[in-house]
């Protein structure tokens, strides 16, 4: 805190009001291209959705803004285990975005619906989007990025970590519950710009102040430079699963969704990809040098503090609404859509009492969130390790088969095979295990027992909901 200036706090809050600035516009973009005669079903669609009018360019900067608000988590990962972070968090990452681009988006496109769960009740029934809305839901809850914030205003400014989250949770509650989708992808698009740039600039300042691989290499372990980074395979392949996981990912089918055409959709994921491997080379490379210039502080914020501590006046403060903006472009959009998992697919309210609905859920979103967050102990790896395993082992099986084999998996067979793939990930992880049992994850016994129930159930007359 002793290195921000003044200058640097203008530039943070000048970036802070740029993106409020970029929210009002987008509302006031709606209101005078809005006919008079527009209806509260459009309405509503404008709120989940934009209207299905989202252009390339702002797909592009929301997707690729929304993807990554767990920035303490990623660079800590790097801090502690090297290019391990690049694999696991990168490598199998690229590889599930481009069997979506090519293999999914035109399959979603044929579907009229507004999010996940209604397209998972397309294609079993009714109850499948019930079941897919509480998986939806907890997948979506905001918990590592309520953290996140909370982490990063603590650094500021000290004090309780609660309260802290309480913060930032507040400033991104307050654009996203007057504006919606539009709100979120309007922020996005300046929050981009933010975040791209100030990963690029401590890349280039680090390799300009101390050097590239050869000074890395004189001042790391060498567990840093192996790609499993002494973890077992294992457990590096457990990371593989939670990015198929993004195969169900409700935030891609919503952007989906809301494209105006199929092109943009597809030539929009694949462009971000390219985007994301640059993010990835630059955060992995923060972290490495965070770890060999200050190897003593606190991982989880190793990043920042080196940062803060290399860029010169000005530059800080540009980095620090880096930071801020790529944690709210996050935490935003997993509100809104925690939110209309409720509201809209588990409790199928629309039009005007949707709106209202929604609302009132967003604001349970961010309770549940801020007692969540405060569970985890801090440990952002750890939330995403305990909530992808249940998205993972839960729906991304049946989900895909019914892509492959449709018309096939009856409501039955869904329900039973998730609810199955649930119950088994709670057990095995409450269980005690020793031995060969005590390396196999939960994700795994979780997938094998959601494939078992839909191999069993095969045999059962299918009833399907027209």
């Amino acid at each position: 805190m002793e290195t921000i200036t003044a200058v640097d706090w203008a530039v943070f809050i000048g970036c802070i009001i740029l993106t409020g600035l970029s929210v009002i516009f987008g509302q006031r973009l709606k209101w005078r291209n809005a006919s008079k005669d527009i209806n509260e079903e459009e309405s509503f669609l404008d709120l989940l959705i934009m209207g299905r009018q989202l252009t390339l360019p702002l797909f592009v900067a929301s997707l690729v803004a929304t993807w990554y608000g767990g920035i303490f988590g990623v660079t800590q990962i790097a801090f502690e285990s090297g290019i391990f972070n690049f694999l696991t968090q990168g490598v199998f990452w690229y590889l599930t975005y481009i069997i979506f681009a090519v293999f999914l988006v035109r399959k979603i496109r044929n579907f009229k619906s507004v999010s996940l769960p209604g397209l998972v009740g397309e294609m079993f029934g009714p109850n499948s989007k019930k079941v897919a809305s509480i998986f939806n839901f907890f997948n979506c809850v905001p918990v590592a990025y309520v953290l996140s914030m909370g982490l990063f205003f603590q650094a500021l400014f000290g004090g309780d970590l609660t309260f802290n989250m309480l913060i930032g949770l507040s400033i991104v509650f307050a654009y996203s519950f007057l504006g919606g989708f539009r709100a979120d992808v309007f922020s996005d698009f300046v929050q981009f710009f933010i975040m791209c740039s100030s990963v690029a600039i401590v890349a280039l300042l680090s390799y300009s102040h101390f050097g590239g691989l050869e000074f890395l290499k004189a001042s790391l372990p060498s567990s840093h430079f192996e790609w499993m980074g002494g973890h077992s395979l294992s457990q590096t392949l457990v990371w593989g699963l939670i990015a198929l996981a993004t195969l169900v990912d409700p935030n891609f089918y919503q952007r989906c969704f809301a494209a105006r055409s199929e092109k943009i959709a597809k030539v929009g994921i694949l462009a971000s990809t390219l985007i994301w491997i640059g993010f990835d080379i630059c955060t992995t490379a923060g972290g490495l040098y965070a770890r060999a210039v200050i190897p003593q502080t606190e991982s989880g914020l190793s990043y920042m503090t080196y940062s803060l501590q290399l860029l010169p006046p000005g530059m800080r403060g540009f980095f620090l609404a880096g930071i801020f903006a790529t944690i709210a472009s996050t935490l935003d959009s997993f509100l809104l859509i925690a939110s209309t998992s409720l509201s809209f697919d588990l409790f199928s309210k629309s039009g005007r009492a949707g709106k209202f609905w929604n609302h009132i859920s967003l604001i349970g979103v961010s309770l549940l969130s801020l007692i969540l967050a405060s569970h985890f102990n801090g440990s952002i790896k750890s939330i995403w390790k305990t909530f992808g395993s249940y998205a993972a082992a839960c729906l991304l099986l049946p989900v895909m088969l019914g892509y492959i084999f449709p018309r096939k998996i009856s409501d039955f067979q869904f329900c039973a095979a998730s609810l199955a793939g649930a119950l088994c990930v709670s057990i095995w992880r409450l269980s005690e295990r020793r031995g060969f049992w005590a390396d196999v994850d939960e994700i795994y016994i979780g997938i094998l027992a959601t494939g078992l129930v839909l191999a069993v159930t095969a045999f059962k007359p299918k009833h399907h909901t027209t």
